[in-house]
């Protein structure tokens, strides 16, 4: 526990000290102290908004959110607050909840690529196409080398069914890419359209070149599964499912396509 600290001032400084210092739960006791001491502060509103990624980071998400939205009680209209509770709504699965806070983040900054970029992709989730196709270009006019911008285009063109579309991005991007070995996200993703528009032979090559480059690209193994299911090769999916359970990917999202492989 903490000592007896004479100042909200002292007390704050020490919470940050704790923070970096990786000392959360000392942290947390010094902001709560502060917070008793002075309750109608201003300054508040960073010391809520660092409970919350506190509380967020030992995944107490529902604590977290709590004291993010008392930091807004004392700053509404802070950007990088809103930020964090948006982000932590998404990570607690409440999308429409996030995309309300993303869109007063673009009420304030219009061109605000986070937000634009994670709203974007929750209107792709909810599958609200035009709306995510309007943020998605919005974003790129404001920067139209954003990699994950370009990425998120090209995704949203495949779920429209826009398949060439979408290849036409993925091959710019790829063609582009100046990292000196191949991109394993951008190859993943040409072979999702190429396995749409039925060119396994293509899609099978980028999915081997993307594993040799990053054999721990849990969605690569995904993709092959998918692949390798629609060729009927079932007990090879299963295997590529299971590798991807493996690194990462929750077994839930797979167990009606691993089923499939029964």
């Amino acid at each position: 526990m903490p000592t007896f600290a004479q100042s909200y001032e002292e007390l704050g400084d020490r919470a940050m000290t704790a923070i970096e210092q990786d000392s959360l739960d000392q942290a947390e006791a010094y902001i709560l102290q502060a917070l008793k001491l002075e309750p109608a502060n201003p300054h508040n509103a960073l010391l809520f908004s660092n409970l919350g990624t506190i509380r967020r980071q030992r995944q107490q998400y529902e604590g977290a959110l709590e004291a993010y939205s008392f930091a807004l009680n004392f700053a509404p209209t802070s950007v990088p607050i809103l930020m964090n509770r948006a982000t932590l709504l998404q990570e607690m699965g409440e999308l429409d909840a996030a995309r309300v806070d993303y869109s007063m983040i673009l009420d304030f900054d219009a061109t605000n690529r986070k937000a634009l970029q994670m709203r974007a992709y929750i209107y792709m989730q909810m599958q609200a196409y035009k709306e995510a196709r309007t943020d998605f270009e919005k974003l790129l006019q404001t920067d139209e080398q954003h990699y994950a911008g370009r990425l998120g285009l090209a995704t949203l063109s495949r779920k429209e069914g826009k398949l060439q579309e979408a290849l036409d991005i993925l091959n710019k991007m790829i063609t582009e890419n100046d990292k000196g070995q191949p991109d394993a996200v951008l190859l993943v993703a040409r072979a999702g359209v190429e396995m749409d528009l039925k060119c396994d032979d293509l899609a099978l090559a980028d999915l081997e070149t993307a594993i040799k480059c990053n054999p721990s690209l849990p969605e690569a193994y995904l993709v092959r599964g998918q692949l390798l299911l629609s060729q009927d090769k079932k007990a090879l999916a299963r295997a590529e499912f299971e590798k991807a359970a493996s690194l990462g990917i929750p077994y839930a999202e797979l167990k009606e396509l691993i089923q499939q492989c029964q």
